[in-house]
């Protein structure tokens, strides 16, 4: 066994063991390096990883994906201890939403409920009616009385809501880096390579890069799809981690990275190494005032009512 995989399984064991000892569960997002899925009590994406944090007995969750999930497992339960492994996993796109621009707009568009997708901060979250996962964005903005929305932060999540509503949706010019890297052009070369494959799309992709999916999904719903799909070749338009769960999880499958790929580097901050240290040390607790947490948990309990 090679010295850095020996290495690896020694971290996997130690942590393991302090799970145990400190009634610890670890939650980790698809985009994780596939080292930690072997750590991992629940692997999904942002709405499953919410439930998830609502079911655990633990009394330590370690959350091994970027700021706003841990902020958002400590909303959920306050009680419990919540752990980052590392305070430089940080969701570019949570940061581009702010709280003194969304009350600006909220007063611009005072009967327009406010849809705060999950990556956002606390105290965002604080100012919505309601938040949502790309799973169930559709959904949850359906549900509304109000006849319009501010969605934040993600313009073209916002516009893929926009195509399946006929509610008017005011949407904050935010993004996904990762997601917006994927270009027309590319995905159209890879669809003349791989004549036969279903091209599966997430929908925080540029509105002209989902025109092109045969399905569009979160990263949870695109598992679920090879899953029961008889086809055996995929094209997939997320970032990488989603690709790498998908070859270990349906190896009898083939997966195609659409061009030129994505990687969100936040998420692959996260190391082993990392985890154990804060297992270990009980470091990097989230917390959130009770008042701004009180508030948020009202948005995120809506949210998950509704689905």
């Amino acid at each position: 066994m090679p010295c850095d995989r020996m290495e690896e399984r020694k971290l996997i064991k130690r942590i393991n063991q302090l799970k145990k000892e400190k009634n610890a569960v670890i939650l980790a997002h698809v985009y994780q390096r596939p080292e930690i899925y072997e750590v991992a009590d629940f692997i999904g994406d942002s709405y499953g990883l919410s439930k998830k944090a609502t079911e655990t007995n633990a009394g330590i969750i370690v959350f091994c994906g970027v700021d706003f999930m841990a902020e958002s497992a400590y909303i959920l339960n306050p009680e419990k201890t919540v752990l980052i492994p590392t305070t430089q996993a940080q969701c570019p796109m949570a940061a581009m939403v702010d709280v003194d621009g969304l009350r600006k707009l909220k007063h611009e568009y005072p009967n327009a409920a406010v849809v705060s997708y999950v990556n956002t901060t606390a105290d965002v979250k604080a100012e919505s009616d309601v938040c949502c996962t790309s799973a169930n964005a559709v959904k949850v903005v359906n549900s509304l009385e109000e006849d319009t929305v501010i969605f934040v932060p993600d313009s073209n999540l916002a516009h893929y809501v926009m195509k399946n509503t006929d509610k008017k949706v005011i949407p904050w010019s935010g993004w996904c880096y990762v997601h917006r890297k994927f270009s027309p052009e590319g995905l159209k070369q890879a669809k003349a390579l791989h004549v036969n494959a279903k091209v599966l799309v997430h929908p925080e992709c540029v509105p002209e890069v989902v025109d092109l999916a045969t399905e569009v999904f979160s990263t949870t719903g695109m598992i679920n799809y090879v899953k029961k799909s008889p086809d055996k070749t995929f094209i997939i338009a997320t970032e990488v981690g989603v690709v790498e769960r998908l070859k270990q999880m349906f190896p009898e499958k083939v997966f195609f990275q659409a061009p030129p790929g994505g990687t969100c580097l936040q998420m692959k901050r996260t190391t082993l190494e990392l985890v154990l240290e804060a297992l270990e040390k009980e470091q990097f607790k989230v917390i959130i005032p009770e008042n701004i947490r009180v508030r948020a948990k009202k948005a995120l309990d809506r949210m998950l009512n509704v689905a």
